[in-house]
């Protein structure tokens, strides 16, 4: 599982729209119910929410990185490319720059090696195989429904160019992290993150260790 990216707690109440940072693919949790709890002392939240692709969840704050989610668009659904001519937002195709790109938290220059290395390490938990497949596409391009879009074997095609990419990015990152050992990172906390991995992610980073 992905670490946590540090962020301000928020509080929820009933009927809040939220998305789970760790869960992107889940899409976007309605809350239907907020309790107040503790953890270690602080005060948290449990909740019960309704995801739109992963239905029912009991989510605790102290655990998932919950964010609040964009305020949804009014009339039509919310737009994922340029519309041409005589088109509507609903009917435009997420770009294949959009579905190669790699999210926000794997890049972001201003989380640290380690954070990054999680956050890329947990994509690999999608494969071009069965309901993963269309959990990486619901993921890149924000439909409930990636099928009404897009052709099966269009996706395959598009998850084999974002494992491509994906895999380059680890490459660099791996130098990167290898440079923080022993300064600004401890090998232990490494070990850790890597531990967590899924299985995919520990085959690629064996092979990006090699330079391959």
């Amino acid at each position: 599982m992905p670490q946590p990216m540090s962020h301000t707690p928020t509080r929820f109440e009933s009927g809040d729209r939220i998305l789970h940072t760790g869960k992107p693919e889940w899409g976007v949790g309605h809350i239907a119910r907020a309790s107040a709890e503790t953890h270690d002392g602080k005060p948290t939240q449990r909740l019960t929410v309704r995801f739109e692709r992963a239905g029912v969840k009991t989510l605790s704050t102290a655990h998932a990185p919950l964010v609040p989610a964009p305020a949804p668009t009014t009339g039509a659904p919310k737009p994922t490319g340029d519309a041409g001519p005589g088109e509507t937002p609903s009917e435009v195709q997420p770009s294949v720059e959009q579905m190669t790109r790699l999210p926000e938290p794997a890049r972001d220059p201003f989380a640290t090696p380690l954070e990054r290395l999680s956050q890329t390490l947990s994509l690999y938990r999608f494969t071009r195989e069965g309901g993963s497949l269309l959990d990486w596409a619901a993921m890149q391009s924000g439909l409930i429904d990636p099928l009404t879009q897009f052709r099966r074997h269009d996706l395959e095609d598009l998850h084999d160019r974002f494992r491509r990419t994906l895999d380059a990015h680890l490459g660099a990152l791996v130098v990167e992290v290898k440079r923080a050992v022993g300064s600004d990172l401890q090998a232990s906390d490494l070990q850790r993150v890597i531990a967590a991995a899924p299985p995919g992610a520990k085959v690629a980073l064996q092979r990006a260790a090699r330079g391959r």
